[in-house]
């Protein structure tokens, strides 16, 4: 289960403005466009949202390393910030790997918005 906030807060952020439904989009594009065979819902809430990409995570950094560093790469996580990650206890490394996830393809996601 996540229990980190801080993703939470953003997704409620992006909910304010009207493009959560596009970040969820965006997110099934990325996850495909590397190999991964897991999409969400439209209708998934953040914390089922939030819950899910960290279970994915975890399961990828256990089992799939090779898709992992692929689906960083697509959705463009920097080097830099993955090596500030503490990686000794895996549930509050997936935690932040999610918000940097979140947080990229949010950016994605308002720069279309703003642009269109």
């Amino acid at each position: 289960m996540c229990k980190d906030s801080t993703s939470l807060k953003l997704l409620s952020e992006i909910e304010s403005v009207d493009l959560y439904l596009k970040l969820i989009e965006q997110l099934n594009k990325d996850f495909l466009l590397v190999g991964i065979e897991q999409s969400f819902s439209l209708d998934c809430t953040p914390q089922k949202l939030a819950q899910e990409l960290q279970k994915i995570v975890v399961r990828l950094i256990n089992n799939d390393f090779d898709n992992y560093l692929n689906l960083l790469y697509r959705v463009d996580i920097l080097e830099v910030e993955i090596k500030k990650l503490d990686g000794s206890n895996i549930e509050k490394m997936s935690e932040q790997i999610v918000y940097l996830l979140l947080k990229r393809e949010w950016q994605k996601v308002w720069f279309k918005a703003r642009l269109l």
